[in-house]
């Protein structure tokens, strides 16, 4: 093979099941052009079983594990850790690119690894921000320094475009692509409508008198107080309105189970249900009335799938969701969570408004542009 025939050696690298959600519509791209791309999948394990049935459903075949996963880790300790074990990596592969995505500290050591070996960088869901330096934290800085040091920009939307034009990013290196959690999202409900036997796992959903309101909320800022109201806030919704069921799926960090369990367990109508493997939460979605939420990939899936979005946070990167009138930013104020559910559940007017707002983060083709993108440019 010719000098100017030879395959690009690209290493994927990813730590949490969001990442890699969105990155194996990119893998399966990239090994669907075997003849032009030789891939390495590495993951740094930043999340460890929530991550492992991602890979499994997708069949994806790490070449890396670094499995640094520990308990009750701190973002710093981690990143140090992170930047070693992808330092080495890189050293032994010699890849020609790297791709990386969203903001997690995974994906700023990533990138900071390869910049100091001069490997170029592509950077999937560029140009997100809040602009607010601790809001999310440490999201907002991780991804602002990632697009300092990448080469290649896939923004999922106009908004995270001219984001990254403003902060002087040359246009050149900036690509409308769409988000790919809406590739893999359409690929997970394909699977559903052939094999729909989810049901049978949530016995509570059969009771079609009942309105399912969806919840999750896990993310750092909201520890504390915040994560306290938006249980308060809970508990009131389920005494308020007879009708509704609230369905939790608990993330296992000791920071919000154990304020969720002691608070919300044994209440009538809250089932709170251990973290769901992504094909179960994509059904659950699927079948929920409204969905409350403090994750950002929810905020993308939730308006494809055309369910009304109340954010727990008074901060979002994901800003097009409320302009399109799909989501509505609540914070974490008791009061105006349960204002805002109780405008849903009773005014149908405004639950059609927003069920049926267009979606703006693509079209489900995101990882096919990403991937002509490079066969051009690479």
């Amino acid at each position: 093979m010719s000098k100017a025939n030879k395959k690009k050696k690209v290493v994927v690298v990813f730590g949490t099941r969001p990442e890699a959600i969105k990155l194996v519509p990119v893998v399966k791209q990239l090994q669907r052009n075997s003849s032009v791309f030789e891939t390495v999948v590495c993951t740094t394990a930043q999340h460890r079983e929530m991550l492992d049935e991602v890979l499994d459903l997708f069949d994806i075949k790490l070449q890396y594990d670094l499995n640094l996963m520990r308990r009750n880790q701190g973002p710093l300790d981690f990143t140090i850790k992170g930047l070693a074990g992808i330092k080495k990596i890189l050293e032994r592969e010699n890849p020609d690119f790297i791709l990386v995505q969203g903001d997690t500290a995974t994906t700023f050591v990533a990138s900071l690894a390869a910049f100091h070996q001069r490997i170029p960088i592509g950077h999937i869901e560029a140009g997100l921000r809040t602009n607010d330096k601790y809001n999310p934290f440490p999201e907002e800085i991780n991804r602002r320094l990632t697009s300092h040091l990448a080469d290649f920009h896939f923004a999922p939307t106009v908004r995270a475009k001219d984001n990254l034009i403003s902060e002087n990013i040359s246009k050149a290196s900036i690509f409308l692509t769409g988000n790919t959690i809406i590739d893999a999202l359409f690929y997970v409900l394909k699977g559903i409508k052939k094999n729909n036997n989810c049901c049978d796992k949530f016995p509570y959903l059969k009771d079609k008198s009942k309105k399912v309101i969806l919840v999750t909320a896990h993310r750092r800022e909201n520890f504390g107080q915040p994560l306290q109201n938006i249980v308060s806030a809970l508990k009131k919704i389920v005494e308020r309105n007879k009708d509704v069921i609230v369905v939790y799926p608990v993330h296992p960090n000791p920071n919000v189970k154990k304020n969720v369990d002691k608070l919300l367990a044994d209440i009538e109508r809250i089932h709170l249900i251990v973290p769901l493997n992504y094909a179960d939460f994509v059904y659950l979605m699927n079948q929920a009335y409204l969905i409350l939420t403090d994750s950002g990939g929810v905020q993308e899936e939730a308006s494809s799938l055309g369910k009304p979005i109340l954010i727990m946070r008074d901060k979002t990167e994901r800003v097009e969701a409320v302009e399109a009138g799909a989501a509505e930013l609540v914070g974490t104020n008791v009061n105006k969570i349960i204002k805002f559910v109780e405008i849903l559940l009773n005014d149908a007017k405004v639950y059609s408004r927003m069920a049926k707002a267009v979606n703006p983060f693509g079209d489900g083709a995101a990882a096919e542009k990403i991937i002509k993108i490079l066969k051009e440019r690479i």
